[in-house]
């Protein structure tokens, strides 16, 4: 209501066109419509088919027989099941927490050092550089990379024999004792680029006269890093280690194209297990319990990340304030 006082004492009003929170949330509601209808189609209807296979005794063709929990009950006793989760957490560590370390340096060390030192152009190339990996298709990555690591004609071997180390020449993709540790180098060289890019993202918000009040008060490159760059971008922290564990334990085109879970099962995954299960064992029952249960851990580990971005952005906030 706009009240005005004309000349003269005499009071009128206005009735000013009111805003409806209803109708407003009903707008918005019509721009979520398509993804939503989007999301119920290709991610909730499958996972509730495949969550009802996998209460099933089925293998492929006829009709299923009702299994109840016999498939989880047996999936807790699977010595391949579990040994393949062990397998996955090797998996976070060259996918999650070796590139957004290394990735956090080198973004620091891009932004704060390179930039300044070489120009912003000479920074975006290399950053370039270390982001074509994620440009790649899986498929071709992995193709080139069992070229390198090739146990007789390989590039890898072939630099060490012409170093003069050429005892340290290995079957490196089909050593049981090594096969892992090849996927994982791998795995570090195709994810770095993301967490980089990221990084480097957020740190185009950050003051620069935090950088230049500490440069003057003498602070090092690891200081300026450890105290500010570390506290200013933690945001961007969660984002990156919640994306590259749950790509780490969704990994699948890399094993497959390298080393097809071998040699022995020394690089089997849980999605390539489920993978064998259902297509080449022909147990899709029990394949679509390996799956949901992965699945299920994948959403818990993401409610628990976003859980903890949201909760340290609440303490910066109350700091803040």
């Amino acid at each position: 209501m706009t009240v005005t006082v004309e000349r003269g004492g005499r009071v009128t009003g206005k009735q000013d066109r009111a805003v409806h929170p209803r109708r407003s949330r009903d707008s918005y509601a019509l721009f979520l419509l398509p993804g939503a209808l989007a999301f119920l189609a290709v991610v909730i209807v499958p996972f509730l088919m495949n969550t009802g296979v996998s209460l099933t005794d089925w293998q492929g063709v006829g009709s299923p027989e009702w299994a109840g929990l016999a498939n989880y009950r047996e999936l807790l006793d699977d010595v391949g099941f579990w040994e393949s989760f062990r397998h996955s957490l090797f998996m976070v560590v060259a996918m999650a927490v070796l590139p957004t370390a290394v990735g956090l340096v080198l973004a620091a060390a891009l932004f704060d050092y390179v930039g300044k030192h070489f120009g912003s152009r000479t920074a975006a190339v290399l950053r370039a550089c270390f982001y074509l990996p994620q440009v790649l298709p899986v498929a071709v990555a992995g193709i080139v990379w069992s070229w390198i690591l090739a146990p007789d004609d390989g590039s890898l071997n072939e630099l060490l024999r012409a170093v003069g180390l050429g005892s340290w020449r290995q079957d490196w993709l089909g050593d049981p004792g090594l096969a892992l540790y090849s996927v994982m180098g791998v795995m570090v060289w195709v994810q770095l680029g993301f967490p980089l890019v990221v990084f480097m993202a957020g740190l185009q918000r950050v003051d620069p006269q935090l950088y230049e009040a500490a440069e003057l008060d003498g602070a090092g490159w690891w200081r300026r890093f450890a105290h500010i760059t570390l506290a200013q971008i933690r945001p961007e922290i969660y984002v990156v280690l919640t994306w590259c564990t749950i790509a780490a334990l969704k990994v699948f085109g890399a094993v497959y194209v390298l080393t097809k879970g071998g040699p022995g099962g020394a690089t089997n995954v849980p999605s390539y297990f489920s993978f064998t299960t259902f297509f080449e064992k022909t147990q899709v029952g029990y394949g679509a319990a390996i799956s949901t249960v992965l699945t299920v851990i994948i959403l818990v580990l993401s409610l628990a990340g976003l859980r903890l971005q949201t909760r340290a952005q609440d303490a910066e906030e109350g700091l803040r304030t």
